[in-house]
């Protein structure tokens, strides 16, 4: 059994204040918080690593949903799987609407898993709510945590506990989430995205259905293959525009977006039964503006393959993406069923040659030879009378782009949120080839041109799934004098 964190499941009836809590903890805003019962219909899960010990916490769907309809049963399913995978349990319950017959009931259960299990009492504002606790002594679980997790009250003794009640970690088993590589699932709803994660992981960690947009946060699934560890993030169904029926739903489409920018990496599902549309191109300029490295997962293969014939139909349906999903032409395709798993052995293929692409480097005469004959070729446009002239180009490293930008601290111009994913943008396993190029003017470049180099470079070292990253920057003295060190001649 592979080295993991601990498992904490949050579990409570619906609306008691368990996202809120799950947020609290792991420090950032994962889970959709709402005032509407059912909210989470996803187990959400994350590395909580703010104490001495790092633990895996989950965020469960309200064990007890409304009606026993699929989706509520697929609830519930999901849920039990938490209990039974979690090493500690967290039982919450809201101090200002009492104790239920649901809470004893869910109690009872809680006992029969014969795991440890803390009674937190939640939306405990202030220390006039404090008498709201005494009535939850009979449930029987001792120590109890007054806290609220809104106003982040409680929550150090809260963590503090955990911590003492976790089992006792093996060598080496501290994991955090920058060690593993996030993976971005996105697209339409019902498009099969957690049909796909199911496949993967071959369990029921996303809840299945046939009803749209059944998946409304962004759920983190911790996995590990081969001693790799991936983080797929499965996102709520991007929605047309003017579709959104609730507050929820607006939620979930920035979270989508949001989980875009989050990734080191964006895999976008498309249903083949309903061809390429307009929202599948608007999401894939979601991730192509946030310039992720990508794969397109044409799925549903299944129901095609009957109907045509294999060959040809898959060649049209290649070549119908390239034309159609045109600006993310770095992205190779892959043809998949999630229900029969189909191919999904071939996705981690695919990941593993865009890992390996990351590490590629042309070196720097190869690159400005390469470039000055592009120029040569294909000279820049004229713009008011000047155009655009190359000194010098060099692929970049981390620490240059450090150098580059000034040497000043990566998250300087960010705070809070966006600090975070900044800082997870530059830390990225899997990081875009960067090219910086010292030109006379930099506003000189057009988007046009840009693509053209940017194809160029490709034609020497292809970079698939990778987006080419041009960084234009006016020369300096230093540049000057590199350039005239090095002969003319080396570029025929």
């Amino acid at each position: 059994m592979p080295n993991r964190p601990p498992n904490v499941a949050i579990v409570g009836r619906p609306n008691v204040g368990k996202s809120a809590l799950f947020n609290r903890l792991v420090g950032r805003k994962i889970a959709i918080v709402h005032d509407q019962p059912g909210i989470t219909r996803d187990r959400i899960s994350a590395i909580c690593d703010r104490g001495a010990r790092p633990f895996t916490i989950w965020d469960t769907g309200g064990i007890f949903g409304a009606g026993e309809s699929e989706l509520s049963v697929q609830v519930h399913r999901a849920a039990e799987e938490a209990l039974r995978e979690s090493d500690l349990l967290l039982l919450v319950v809201d101090a200002k609407e009492g104790l239920s017959p649901v809470d004893e009931e869910l109690a009872r259960r809680l006992r029969k898993s014969e795991k440890p299990v803390l009674l937190v009492i939640n939306k405990i504002d202030d220390e006039k709510h404090e008498p709201l606790a005494a009535e939850f002594d009979a449930l029987g679980f001792e120590p109890s945590f007054s806290i609220s997790a809104e106003h982040d009250r409680g929550i150090s003794d809260l963590l503090g506990e955990i911590e003492r009640r976790l089992p006792s970690p093996p060598h080496d088993s501290r994991v955090t989430s920058h060690e593993s590589l996030a993976v971005a699932i996105v697209g339409r709803p019902n498009v099969g995205k957690s049909s796909l994660i199911n496949s993967i992981v071959r369990g029921e960690r996303a809840i299945v259905s046939e009803l749209s947009g059944t998946t409304r946060d962004a759920v983190d699934i911790l996995y590990e293959r081969d001693a790799r560890k991936f983080v797929f993030i499965d996102t709520a169904g991007i929605r047309r525009r003017g579709k959104h029926s609730s507050s929820v739903e607006v939620f979930s489409v920035m979270r989508a977006a949001r989980s875009i920018r989050r990734a080191d990496l964006c895999v976008l599902i498309v249903d083949l039964t309903m061809g390429i549309t307009a929202q599948d191109k608007r999401i894939a300029g979601l991730i192509q503006k946030a310039r992720k490295p990508a794969i397109i997962v044409l799925n549903k293969w299944d129901l095609v393959k009957p109907r045509r014939r294999e060959k040809d139909a898959a060649r049209q349906l290649f070549q119908e993406a390239r034309e159609i999903i045109f600006f993310l032409e770095y992205a190779p395709a892959l043809i998949t069923s999630a229900l029969t798993g189909e191919n999904i052995e071939k996705l981690f293929s695919l990941i593993e040659t865009i890992q390996r692409a990351a590490r590629q480097r042309i070196g720097t005469g190869i690159l400005n030879r390469l470039l000055r004959a592009a120029f040569e070729a294909n000279p820049p446009p004229m713009v008011k009378g000047r155009r655009l002239k190359l000194f010098y180009a060099t692929q970049t490293s981390r620490k240059q782009r450090h150098v580059l930008e000034g040497g000043a601290p990566a998250t300087s111009q960010f705070s809070g949120a966006t600090a975070m994913l900044e800082r997870n943008r530059r830390s990225s396993p899997l990081q875009p080839p960067e090219f910086v190029l010292f030109v006379n003017e930099p506003r000189l470049m057009d988007e046009t041109y840009r693509r053209y180099l940017e194809a160029r470079v490709r034609k020497t070292e292809p970079y698939p799934g990778l987006p080419i990253m041009l960084t234009l920057r006016p020369r300096t003295g230093n540049v000057r004098r590199a350039t005239s060190r090095t002969p003319r001649s080396r570029a025929k």
